[in-house]
């Protein structure tokens, strides 16, 4: 079944819309409302939900009274307290360990056409006040009301990762309130997550209205060109805005004295490293193993008119690392954004030693008085323990560390206060100079 992680929240290359049924037997939002199924908690399992949590799990039903076999995946459900006090509605999975998942306190509001666009217009006014222009993550999860649920916005379009089977039943109901809400031009759905294998749920990517091949987005006053259906996730990672702005003003600083070289290390399409160029970089060099993900990096480079400043390095980070340090080539400031080392639990020590060995790769490119940044969206890797990774490899290379900056999600990735799995990234900027 996976970890409670796991099912919280790939670059396939696709050059074709796949078009597919949705109805897949889940039950059906044909009205503004249902009448819900009741789901009962043993006693005493109560006590987080009421704390502010969203989630049930399996071992908390009363199966006696309400057997988790009686339910379909996706079916509407109101969960009660072992003495029958209503505690919300929300919406059941019983092959799911996250079993069932709250969408709103009061019972008599299910998750229907009107509650979507009641979330959305909520998510909305909250990026609205965040940002001028329309480029964010528009619902994030359970910290937005609508669990399960991932959309960002290109403008225009949307892109939509619905990854729990309340949602999937929910289908017509989101893409109706986002006509409603939004009126995007076209609406992406890249609903081709792992989460989904975890809730028993097919893999599909489906247009709908015009959505082209590629999008442009705006971030920190730099313009990048992105492939919707072939990218990652939704083609682009919002989370990590602020922490890109924030090494835009060190490259500026640095650049006083000169322009600053930059290494950029799982560069995907290259965010870090283009807006670092923008930002007076003298050099950048982006490393990933993706050849389509630095096609596009190298068409933003271009249109942000950085492009004879960008080299492209694709492979392997960790090889790659390698031959640079055997090069002699040395940088003001390497940037290391890996994907998820740790997605379970069971990978927490493959995953440690797979963030000492690259944040002590980085650091061995750094030139005296280098900065690191080093990042992470493993929820499984607390903040502490990079913190514990930079220092031992600093202390290895019988350099001293200096953190002077930490990071986290931004504010379209907002944190739900009762849920710990919703604040997943970090990311640390460190001062690597000589004992």
């Amino acid at each position: 079944m996976g970890t409670i992680s796991e099912q919280l929240f790939s670059s396939a290359s696709l050059c074709v819309w796949l078009i597919v049924p949705h109805n897949r037997g889940f039950p059906s939002f044909e009205g503004d409302s249902m009448e819900p199924a009741v789901l009962t908690l043993k006693k005493n399992e109560d006590r987080r939900l009421r704390a502010g949590h969203l989630w049930v799990f399996s071992n908390e039903v009363d199966v006696q009274r309400t057997p988790l076999t009686g339910f379909e995946p996706g079916q509407v459900v109101e969960v009660q307290a072992s003495n029958g006090k209503p505690l919300g509605s929300g919406y059941v999975n019983p092959a799911s360990l996250i079993c069932a998942r709250l969408v709103s306190r009061d019972p008599a509001h299910g998750l229907d056409r009107s509650l979507v666009v009641h979330r959305l217009n909520v998510a909305l006014g909250l990026r609205e006040r965040l940002y001028g222009r329309p480029f964010y993550r528009l619902v994030h999860g359970e910290a937005d009301g609508l669990p399960g649920l991932i959309i960002d916005r290109f403008g225009d379009v949307v892109v939509v990762q619905i990854n729990t089977a309340g949602m999937e039943a929910a289908r017509d109901a989101i893409v109706e309130g986002l006509q409603k809400v939004v009126r995007p031009s076209g609406i992406l759905l890249r609903n081709d997550s792992g989460m989904r294998k975890l809730e028993q749920l097919d893999s599909y990517v489906e247009a709908i209205g015009d959505v082209p091949e590629s999008a442009r987005l705006e971030e920190n006053g730099v313009e990048f060109e992105v492939s919707l259906a072939g990218g990652q996730k939704t083609g682009w990672f919002f989370d990590h805005r602020d922490n890109r702005a924030w090494v835009q003003g060190l490259v500026r600083g640095l650049a006083r004295s000169g322009p600053p070289r930059i290494l950029d290390v799982f560069s995907y399409v290259g965010g870090w490293g283009i807006e670092a160029a923008v930002a007076g970089a003298g050099e950048v060099w982006c490393v990933e193993a993706s050849a389509g993900a630095l096609d596009y990096a190298e068409r933003s480079a271009v249109l942000n008119g950085v492009g004879e400043r960008m080299k492209f390095l694709e492979g392997d980070a960790f090889q790659a690392l390698k031959a640079l340090r055997a090069d002699g080539e040395r940088f003001d400031v390497v940037v290391v954004d890996p994907p998820a080392f740790i997605k379970r639990r069971k990978d927490v020590k493959s995953g440690l030693e797979a963030y000492r060995r690259i944040n002590q790769a980085a650091m061995q490119l750094l030139g005296k008085d280098g900065f690191l940044v080093s990042a992470s969206c493993s929820h499984h890797l607390r903040r502490e323990q990079l913190v514990d990774i930079l220092q031992r490899s600093a202390r290895h290379l019988d350099r001293r560390a200096q953190i002077i900056h930490q990071g986290h999600q931004a504010a379209d990735h907002p944190i739900h206060p009762a849920i710990p799995e919703t604040e997943y990234l970090k990311a640390f900027a460190v001062r690597v100079v000589s004992d």
